[in-house]
């Protein structure tokens, strides 16, 4: 998979050299994102795989049987879309979280598994640049919500972008 640095203030991209990021725990995905809940200021934190090429956006988690607890996918986009998301050979279901360019979260959805021909769509009227995917009831159950701050890390590139909040 090819990493790209998203030029974006909420995006932080970290080299894991030099003491400068966490290893991934084993068996974990390389990367996290972090939510902070603006309401009690707690933070809650997915590992992720990072999606950030066309195709690996549409291959998403089809055809996954089983998601572990607190890990996910992180969707990345170039520029602001508003595009839906599909729940096309999907098992498990999901929920997603929409985050703006100012790196807080604009929408969550939860996602239902579809094998039907044509599946619904699930998106939001809010242009977004980051979408995170994780098992159905995650957002929920860490008190994330619209307007809480997301940061995403990655730890397999050594360029590093403006920072969480400029």
């Amino acid at each position: 998979m090819r990493r790209t640095t998203v030029a974006l203030a909420f995006v932080t991209l970290t080299a894991c050299a030099g003491g400068e990021g966490a290893d991934a725990p084993a068996g974990r995905p390389p990367s996290t994102v972090t939510f902070e809940d603006q309401q009690d200021m707690s933070a809650s934190t997915l590992w992720v795989d990072v999606a950030d090429e066309e195709g690996e956006r549409r291959r998403g988690l089809m055809h996954v049987e089983h998601l572990p607890a607190d890990e996910g996918m992180a969707f990345v986009f170039d520029e602001p879309t508003s595009g839906g998301f599909w729940m096309k050979n999907t098992l498990i279901p999901l929920s997603v979280a929409f985050v703006g360019e100012d790196g807080s979260v604009v929408g969550v959805l939860d996602m239902e598994p579809c094998d039907a021909d044509p599946c619904p769509s699930y998106g939001i009227d809010d242009p977004y640049v980051l979408a995170i995917e994780a098992n159905r009831g995650w957002f929920e159950d860490n008190g994330i919500g619209v307007g809480d701050r997301a940061a995403l890390e990655t730890s397999e590139t050594s360029e590093t972008s403006g920072g969480l909040y400029g």
